[in-house]
């Protein structure tokens, strides 16, 4: 199949396209500021998706089955200060990916997050109606609307806090900082009142590609199988990593500069793990794959 992917130097996007690859995909990327080769058969190109005739220029010249839409601006905080950037990117990007799918003929698979809602309910299904509380997740929603709306078939899949090991050009995730900070001897403080159910990046491509294989479309919730607050989820790291948890110190949200509102959102995996009979795992199995991933 060929399959384009949108954000191929981002941590989701990249990983996914070297999943694509083992399964002998003919598999073409985009990237903005990091050009990055990933694996010998790929071809990347260069792109800003908030660009409308770049953007549809490329996906008609390229024809793919497939677009999966990866690209996207996802600190929470800038998002909040830098709006219009955010829309630019968010909204117009996705709207661009879209019209250019519509002249390939393409299905799309957006990449989406659990802060489309508000974290006013215990466990989120996907049939839950969203309402986002922060501006990062009122423009990933507004991309889910657009999708929904395309007549293009597609897939949804919402995420919650992506983890691995990452190339030297991305942007550090919980673990890894929280990691690096260990590994100095320093003190991690880490947030009591911020919940997630974090997601092992390889977790989540290994069900995108079975997903696609299977022909399916919808929603799905792709996220790890433990809801934990930030503190949790330090020490676990420690633990598994063999480092001193003393260093892992509880704060509140309140003790941070911080400009976006959190959720507290629980995202249920189980129609994702029912149709795909994959195991999406929880923390401490994630940990224990990067730990043998790096030979720890």
């Amino acid at each position: 199949m060929k399959i384009l992917v949108t954000g191929g130097s981002g941590v989701i996007g990249s990983n996914l396209v070297e999943t694509l690859l083992k399964s002998e995909n003919i598999v073409h990327y985009t990237f903005h500021s990091h050009e990055c080769v990933l694996g010998k058969t790929s071809v990347g190109h260069r792109l800003d998706v908030s660009n409308r005739e770049n953007t549809m220029e490329l996906i008609n010249r390229i024809k793919p089955e497939l677009t999966i839409h990866a690209s996207a601006l996802t600190n929470m905080d800038l998002c909040e200060t830098d709006k219009q950037l955010a829309y630019n990117v968010n909204v117009e990007g996705t709207r661009n990916v879209i019209d250019g799918c519509r002249l390939a003929n393409s299905k799309v698979i957006y990449v989406s997050t659990s802060n489309v809602f508000d974290g006013t309910k215990k466990i989120y299904s996907e049939s839950d109606i969203p309402n986002a509380i922060n501006n990062y997740g009122a423009t990933k929603l507004e991309g889910e609307r657009m999708i929904q709306e395309s007549n293009l078939s597609f897939l949804i899949l919402r995420t919650d806090q992506p983890y691995c090991w990452v190339k030297p050009w991305q942007r550090k995730n919980s673990v890894i900082r929280v990691l690096e900070k260990l590994e100095s001897n320093e003190v991690v403080n880490d947030v009591l009142d911020w919940y997630n159910t974090p997601t092992l990046v390889d977790n989540f491509s290994e069900v995108t590609v079975t997903l696609i294989k299977e022909h399916k479309s919808g929603i799905y919730h792709v996220v790890g199988s433990q809801f934990v607050n930030r503190y949790e989820w330090g020490l676990k790291i420690a633990e598994v990593f063999n480092k001193d948890q003393n260093l892992i110190q509880p704060i509140m949200s309140s003790q941070l500069n911080v400009f976006a509102k959190r959720a507290n959102v629980h995202l249920s995996n189980k129609r994702t793990t029912d149709e795909t009979e994959i195991k999406l795992l929880d923390i401490a199995e994630g940990l224990y794959v990067m730990k043998a991933q790096r030979g720890y």
